[in-house]
């Protein structure tokens, strides 16, 4: 269940998602504010068209901004609010950011017209073959011996 200070936060989003989309046109329309204790963290708009970047994703800035100013890559405990139901790519920085809690106003289905992500799902459930863009596998052996490398490191950068 949403509370006041939930509410707060979305609308906040959702007026990221109109200035980003509708009034500056720097990207799609989509917002994100990224809060930890009932405090912003960052917000941000989409601004794919701005950058010419097509990660420039509302969720994926605030989440860089949001790395930035905590100074970690670790953002559990975490709470995003974003204008629209996330994409794969945000979907999966949230996941990698350690967010665990996301709320969302519009669904896939209310803006799937404009912006579907159904063809993404659908490719990455095909095998590699199959899908949109081709994948090539080469110089593995290469690869995986920086991984062996990387495994013997005791203070590794991993998360």
């Amino acid at each position: 269940m949403a509370t006041e200070l939930d509410l707060k936060m979305m609308r906040q989003a959702i007026r990221l998602m109109r200035n980003a989309g509708v009034i500056e046109k720097t990207g799609g329309p989509f917002g994100a504010v990224i809060a930890k204790d009932g405090e912003v963290i960052a917000a941000a708009g989409n601004s794919v068209v701005k950058d010419l970047d097509p990660s420039a994703h509302a969720e994926v800035n605030a989440i860089r901004a949001a790395c930035k100013a905590l100074g970690t890559w670790d953002l559990s405990g975490c709470v995003m609010y974003t204008s629209c139901e996330c994409c794969p790519m945000c979907y999966a920085t949230a996941y990698w950011a350690g967010i665990r809690t996301v709320f969302y106003a519009a669904s896939w289905s209310d803006y799937s017209d404009l912006f579907s992500d159904e063809a993404i799902n659908a490719d990455m459930q095909k095998a590699r073959g199959e899908r949109e863009i081709r994948l090539n596998q080469i110089l593995q052996e290469e690869a995986c011996a920086i991984w062996k490398e990387f495994r013997l490191l005791p203070d590794g950068a991993r998360y």
